[in-house]
């Protein structure tokens, strides 16, 4: 069940989802004023989703100074978000996606076999979205060790 590919140079889809707090984050807030790292991570508090949290929080201030706003989404709800920001003291932005409707706007979606059932699981990727809301970095299946750095360096080649 592989939705759709997106491909560089198309426009993001739009979407507004909630994020720890419950507020609502709209794509189009950000449009003509900061670039999006939008990220989407298989589940809270897993080592994997851990590790790619905490690094992108680390270089919170780096991708600042490029006008650019890290978001994590997965299909965790906003309690779950809370709690895993909270215990890691993340910086980035958590959005719940609970029945998975952006997540298969961005073709991130694919079944996966757990003990002998399907279970639809995220695939982890990563779009570069500029100020134009348009997609410059396209990514799916990527690894999460090393993969906020790696997104900085492509950050810092964007004119």
């Amino acid at each position: 069940m592989q939705s759709v590919q997106l491909t560089i140079g198309m426009e993001a889809p739009h979407f507004e989802l909630p994020d720890a707090d419950m507020e609502t984050f709209a794509l189009t807030a950000l449009q003509g004023k900061q670039n999006v790292v939008l990220y989407f991570y298989p589940r809270d508090d897993t080592p994997g989703c851990t590790l790619e949290a905490n690094e992108f929080s680390e270089l919170e201030e780096e991708f600042a100074k490029f006008d650019t706003v890290v978001v994590g989404v997965s299909r965790d709800d906003c309690l779950s978000h809370a709690s895993f920001r909270d215990k890691y003291g993340l910086s980035v932005l958590l959005l719940s996606d609970p029945d998975a409707r952006v997540c298969k706007r961005y073709g991130v979606m694919y079944e996966k076999e757990v003990d002998g059932h399907k279970k639809l699981s995220i695939k982890r990727s990563t779009f570069v979205i500029d100020k134009h809301g348009k997609l410059q970095q396209v990514m799916y299946g990527v690894q999460a060790h090393g993969h906020a750095q790696e997104i900085l360096n492509l950050i810092k080649e964007m004119k």
